[in-house]
């Protein structure tokens, strides 16, 4: 199984940056990649970033295009959102998740998940 452990949450001022990490223990998939959820109060989970193992490839939500990057250190198997330029709205609990097999953005389709970590951003 894959464990997953978020850091890098906090309090922001908007127009500020942050940085997750989301370290994977245990075995991962050897296809698929790594993805970045959040759920604000009241809304639905929303996907807003995944990486691929094979082929490095990104997409992003279109709310964070621009704004956020996210990158993988295979060396420390860990898997990185930088967030610029933040927002009110990017206030939710952020998730990272392992899928094997064919990269997605619906959250469902994720195989493993780790507890999350709190990023609020004030106006």
């Amino acid at each position: 199984q894959v464990q997953l452990v978020e850091s890098g949450g906090g309090l922001v001022q908007a127009g500020g940056s942050l940085r997750l990490s989301c370290a994977a223990s245990g075995r991962t998939f050897s296809s698929g990649g790594m993805g970045w959820f959040r759920q604000a109060p009241g809304k639905e989970r929303e996907f807003v970033a995944a990486i691929t193992w094979s082929g490095e490839i990104t997409f992003y939500a279109d709310s964070v295009k621009g704004r956020f990057t996210i990158s993988r250190d295979n060396a420390k198997n860990t898997v990185y959102l930088q967030m610029n330029s933040l927002k009110p709205e990017d206030t939710a609990v952020y998730h990272c998740a392992v899928k094997g097999g064919i990269i997605s953005g619906v959250a469902s389709r994720y195989d493993y998940w780790g507890q999350g970590t709190q990023v609020t951003v004030s106006s």
